[in-house]
This record gives C-alpha cells, structure tokens and sequence, in this order.
C-alpha cells in the first residue's frame, strides 16, 4: 500500500523513464504487480477448480446459490454475458479494484470520527445522547440524524482518499486560468475541496452542525464534497461502507464512555495527519474505553 499510495518523483514525471530507474519506483511497481497477479491468479485458478469439481451439484442447485464476487464473473466469462473479451486480466483487475476500494476506508473513517469526537468532546456528548436514547427505545438504527452529520463532516476533512483516482481530460479545458491538455492526466485533490473556503465557513473546524440546513452530500453529485468521486467511476461501494461506519460507532459510542489517557486534555489532543493511499493520523488512537451499564426502568 506504501508502494502504490505513497509520494514518488514519477508521479510528477510520469513521463520521464530516466526518473523511474533513478528512483526505483519502476522496478518496485513490477516486484508488486508481479507479487499480486500471483496471489490473484490463485483466487481465480481456485474457484474455476470448485466450479469445474462441483458442477453437477451446481447445476442443481437455484442460480447464485453459494456464489461470491469471482464465481459471477468466471459466469460472465464462461457464458460470455458482455458480448466482449472477458479475460482473467479484467477478472483479476475487478478483484483488486474491490480489495483496494475497501482496504482500512471504513477502519481509517471510524478512526478519525473518534479522534474529532474525542477533540470536540461537546460533539460526542450530543451524538452519544442520541445514540442511546434510540437504542433505548428500540427505535431503528437509521434514526440517528446527527450521527450521521457526524460522518458526513468527517468525510468532508478526512476523505477515504485524499486524492482521487486518476482521470483523462477528453478535450482541451480551461480550469481557473490553466489550460488542461486533451489526454492529461487530471487527480482530483478531495481533501482540499472539502476544506476549501470558498465553499466552507471555518472549514478547518469540525462542526456537523453546518449540514443541518444543507442539501450538500456526499454522493457524487454536489462537488464541493466528492470524498467518494463523483459519475459512473464514483466509489460502488458507498452505501455498505457507510452502512458499516454508522453502525460501528453507534456500538462504540452506546457501550462505552471514552476517556483520554492521564494527562492528555481535549485541547492539546493530537491529530497529525499521514499520507498514504489514505490520509490516516500519524500517531496511533489510543483511548480508554469505559463499560456503559444502561438503567432500565422497572
């Protein structure tokens, strides 16, 4: 990940091949290409092999009955569903996209949503209030309306990604003054527009409170909060990420209390930041949790 995500002179002359062997980034991209095509083609050489075994108890069983993601598209290639070359190489492109696309976004989102609710201790009191008086009354999980505020402005300051997959311009373009070539490669900077001050009032304060009366979110189509991308190459996973981080911190948030370790105050609480494929915080989150024992009326 440190490979693929981290800082790299090629990056800035990606056209340069003299750069690439001073630097080691070429060599280092084959040794991890030729180390993850060997761990996919497995994947995929392992499946087509249950499939081939199994294919009588298959046969009588209802469709998509015990499949996963690599059993569909070995479908899709076998039966030839797109009506276009559908090779391993575009199976093995799709698997990794997948892995890519949910490695620590989820883990790194719940993380700093601590970390802010931790650093604005008036926040977490609000949010925690909520959370437990939903879940106190049996109401439904998708109840909790400032919570998901809560993630929606960790989001805006703490994108998945901090830059977006890349993209080419089709045509010649003219962005704030510069001129952007046909077939340049473009990488969209979502943690500068989402703190971007032309669009957010303080955007360096965390405050869930600024979306109360906003129509502004995050799924691709108000671009002053993209953390996701935006169109048809937006995140697909989105909604079982988001899922996932609501349901995490609501747990987190109802079952425990959560204290700073001695000595550590909310004002001098750090978040450094680290860049990487994601922008996760320098130094690891080490809170104390303490057990929320809820009273029941009788």
């Amino acid at each position: 990940m440190e490979t693929l995500g981290g800082f790299s002179l090629v990056d800035l002359f990606p056209s340069s091949k003299l750069v690439g062997l001073l630097t080691g980034a070429h060599s280092s991209l084959r040794k991890v290409h030729a180390a993850v095509d060997v761990i996919l083609e497995a994947i995929i050489s392992d499946h087509a092999a249950r499939r081939s075994t199994s294919s009588s108890a298959t046969n009588s069983k209802k469709d998509g009955d015990g499949e996963d993601v690599v059993d569909v598209l070995l479908s899709i290639k076998e039966n030839n569903d797109l009506g276009i070359p559908f090779t391993n190489e575009e199976i093995k492109a799709l698997i990794l996209q997948i892995f890519l696309g949910g490695t620590d976004t989820w883990t790194v989102a719940v993380e700093w949503a601590m970390s802010e609710l931790m650093k604005n201790p008036w926040v977490m009191k609000k949010a925690q209030e909520e959370v437990r008086q939903v879940f106190n009354s049996k109401e439904k999980m998708d109840q909790l309306p400032y919570l998901q505020l809560v993630v929606k402005e960790t989001f805006r300051l703490h994108p998945p990604g901090p830059l977006l997959v890349p993209r080419e311009s089709r045509e010649t373009v003219e962005i704030d003054g510069y001129q952007i070539p046909a077939t340049t490669k473009v990488i969209i900077n979502a943690w500068a527009i989402g703190r971007d001050p032309q669009h957010w009032t303080e955007p360096e304060t965390f405050h869930p409170e600024r979306f109360l009366d906003s129509s502004v979110d995050f799924k691709g189509m108000d671009f002053q909060l993209i953390p996701f991308g935006a169109g048809r190459r937006a995140c697909p996973g989105i909604h079982y990420g988001i899922s996932i981080i609501n349901i995490v911190l609501a747990n987190l948030l109802y079952h425990f209390d959560w204290e700073l370790p001695d000595g550590i105050t909310h004002q001098d609480f750090d978040m450094s930041e680290k860049f990487g494929v994601e922008v996760t915080r320098k130094n690891d989150l080490l809170l104390v949790p303490v057990p929320y024992i809820p009273h029941h009326p009788e």
